[in-house]
């Protein structure tokens, strides 16, 4: 997952992202790696620490990997918005949130506040955005289909079919 926000922050193309529905887990670097971010109000960023699924033997060196792999993911975010190291560990870290788990969910707006997005908006205020950034002064406005007098063809039924009684073919 990280790997593949390394790749999107990578590209020398404006980038925009938008969160809808939610941004869950590795879903905040993604969010995070774009050059302009935007959340719909009701949407919703749930922050939480890796995990490991499965069995987990406890030697250190197990429990050393995982907290690289969390620093790994923390610098991105951290590099890659505007939330603080301390305030981002404190949401990845807090209990009582999360029914049986540890971290926080932030909705629309909170996610702003918090500096992991940019703005609160939609669809139109993030193509808005995204021609600011690429500097393209006006959509094009494409001419209509009515302007070539297309007309969509019509089904119509053919009524001179002959009928056939072996409708399987010849060998049915």
């Amino acid at each position: 997952g990280l790997a593949l926000a390394e790749m999107i922050n990578s590209i020398d193309k404006p980038k925009i992202s938008l969160v809808l529905g939610g941004g869950h887990s590795i879903g905040v670097p993604l969010a995070t790696a774009s050059d302009y971010s935007f959340i719909v109000p009701t949407a919703t960023m749930t922050i939480h620490p890796i995990r490991l699924s499965g069995l987990v033997i406890g030697v250190p060196q197990t429990y050393e990997y995982l907290d690289k792999m969390q620093d790994r993911v923390i610098r991105f975010i951290v590099t890659h918005s505007h939330i603080t190291e301390t305030k981002l560990r404190e949401y990845m870290f807090r209990t009582g949130e999360l029914v049986r788990d540890v971290g926080t969910v932030l909705v629309g707006r909170e996610a702003v506040d918090a500096g992991l997005v940019d703005a609160v908006g939609g669809l139109a205020e993030s193509i808005t955005k995204l021609n600011e950034l690429a500097k393209i002064q006006q959509v094009p406005n494409y001419p209509s289909m009515e302007q070539f007098n297309y007309q969509p063809p019509v089904f119509r039924p053919q009524t001179n079919v002959p009928y056939n009684p072996n409708p399987g073919g010849i060998y049915s």
